[in-house]
């Protein structure tokens, strides 16, 4: 999940697609690359500076499921929660060998110790440093939330140019897979020509599916939980649980 942007909805979306993916008995993985830790709130995981993370992970080569948590509220859902540490790991992968691929080699290592995830979710910070990049070097595929504002636009352009960038010279599967838009505002002719125009370029990544701004979306945090199980009911989950759908059927297709 990338976008330079600050909020547009990459956290919110993340833990509430890997619930709705996790709550139809997928398992799932959400790695917090973010270090304000937001995902880790959001799924009841304990991240203070002592808790194993995914810092220990990137930084002293760490394996990543001694740092896995499985999430209380939803089943089938585990998270290698972010702790205040990885502020300064931008820094201290500078030095280190092979600083680009160093998530990428930790989630080969735990594929080779067996692990059973149907999806690996990265969070990635709002930046286009080392972390976003390591994010990018481990994937295969980039999931791009986009804010139906004017300046969602913009930064978009400078995010596809970096992550070509990142295609050309370090991951050549790299893709743009999917684009979810978000904050969506029918009421607003602003949302619908934002729309219009990604749909239009997008054609291909861009879902079906919208979500709303949703104060029940927004509130779910706070109670350490995802939208999807603090208000299963509410539009924001709905249309989470929509995009999900429409993101496994994508999976499928490819495996087919």
């Amino acid at each position: 999940m990338a976008n330079q942007k600050g909020g547009v909805g990459k956290t919110t979306t993340t833990v509430n697609v890997a619930a709705a993916l996790a709550q139809a008995g997928l398992t799932v993985l959400v790695i917090d690359l973010d270090p304000q830790g937001n995902a880790s709130t959001a799924l009841g995981i304990d991240h203070h500076a002592e808790v194993p993370s995914i810092y220990d992970v990137l930084v002293d080569g760490s394996p990543l499921l001694d740092v896995v948590q499985p999430c209380s509220t939803v089943e089938n859902l585990h998270c290698a929660p972010a702790t205040i540490d990885l502020a300064g790991a931008e820094i201290e992968l500078v030095s280190l060998v092979a600083r680009e691929s160093r998530l990428q080699k930790a989630i080969a290592a735990a594929a080779e110790q067996g692990h059973e995830f149907d999806y690996i979710l990265i969070d990635c910070p709002p930046s286009l440093g080392l972390l976003t990049v390591n994010a990018m070097v481990a994937a295969s595929e980039v999931f791009i939330p986009i804010q139906c504002e004017y300046y969602a636009l913009e930064g978009l352009s400078q995010l596809l140019k970096n992550i070509d960038l990142v295609k050309r010279h370090l991951n050549p599967a790299l893709h743009v897979s999917t684009i979810l838009l978000t904050m969506y505002d029918g009421r607003t002719r602003l949302s619908a020509q934002v729309a219009d125009e990604v749909r239009e370029h997008f054609p291909e990544q861009v879902l079906r599916t919208t979500v709303p701004r949703s104060v029940r979306v927004s509130e779910a945090p706070s109670f350490g939980e995802t939208v999807m199980t603090y208000d299963p009911a509410s539009s924001g989950a709905l249309a989470y649980l929509e995009a999900a759908g429409e993101l496994a059927d994508r999976g499928a297709a490819v495996d087919v």
